[in-house]
């Protein structure tokens, strides 16, 4: 249970546009009570043209800790960060910040932790598989980092905006950790296929990939957390894949956001 908030309990927020699909406010809010620490985490829901401001705003807060970035605010929160980790740094990409004692923000991204390791929940091992990745925004970014760091053999990469996916093709490929290249929205041959795109979370929304084309052998994951079923893991269970949800994605990262938000990983 989440003990009633007070004027000496710590503030967390995670902002984004929209953000009433978002799960992770009770959950974390529960998860610092749990560790005995009087704080919780709530929703805002800010525009990217107000974020600027709002940003400005928030840091002279002398009551607030930590910040979860959702979409579509990952790249530009990561420009509001005094430091980052190293694979925040890599991405150019936060979905974490955590305030400084010197009151500047450190930020961190974790989604392809969490998205990992829900594979791996699964009974999925990523190496060796043939990989592909639609999106290649903020969390499909650290989605196929993750997944290089992994071990796939190969990751194809689909997204509409072909410079944002060529910029992250070249930079992953330079690892020559495997092989990167231009996917599409054919998901045939593909051991893992990934969603990491809002394609989904309203009605009508296309499919990201043609599911007709899917192996039953192929693990499909979503990061999509509403509807918790999202319409591609819908089809893909249909097909007999494996599958793992947005949901699924954000249970195997909230411990990881949770330390991070408390300065008790390390980093």
């Amino acid at each position: 249970m989440i003990p009633a908030p007070s004027g000496a309990t710590r503030l967390h927020i995670i902002v984004g546009d929209p953000i009433a699909q978002v799960r992770s406010p009770a959950g974390v809010s529960a998860a610092f009570a749990a560790r005995g620490h009087d704080g919780i985490l709530v929703p805002v829901q800010v525009s990217a043209a107000d974020l600027p401001d709002f940003l400005s705003l928030v840091t002279r807060l002398k009551n607030l800790d930590g910040i979860v970035v959702t979409i579509p605010h990952k790249f530009a929160c990561y420009q509001a960060c005094t430091s980052a980790t190293e694979r925040a740094h890599f991405l150019r990409t936060v979905n974490l910040m955590c305030r400084r004692a010197d009151g500047a923000w450190h930020g961190d991204m974790v989604d392809g932790l969490g998205f990992v390791g829900a594979a791996r929940a699964k009974g999925i091992n990523p190496k060796g598989m043939r990989a592909l990745l639609v999106g290649a925004g903020g969390a499909g970014s650290a989605i196929a980092l993750a997944l290089v760091e992994a071990g796939v053999s190969e990751l194809a990469i689909h997204d509409s905006a072909v410079e944002r996916r060529d910029a992250l093709i070249g930079q992953l490929d330079r690892l020559g950790k495997a092989s990167v290249q231009v996917g599409t929205a054919d998901p045939a041959g593909f051991d893992f296929v990934a969603n990491a795109t809002p394609a989904g979370m309203k009605d009508g929304d296309p499919l990201p990939v043609d599911v007709t084309r899917l192996a039953p052998w192929a693990y499909c994951g979503c990061v999509i957390t509403k509807p918790e079923i999202s319409p591609f893991i819908a089809e893909a269970r249909k097909r007999g894949c494996v599958t793992a949800t947005g949901t699924d994605m954000y249970q195997q990262h909230q411990s990881i956001m949770v330390d991070f938000l408390l300065g008790t990983d390390g980093t």
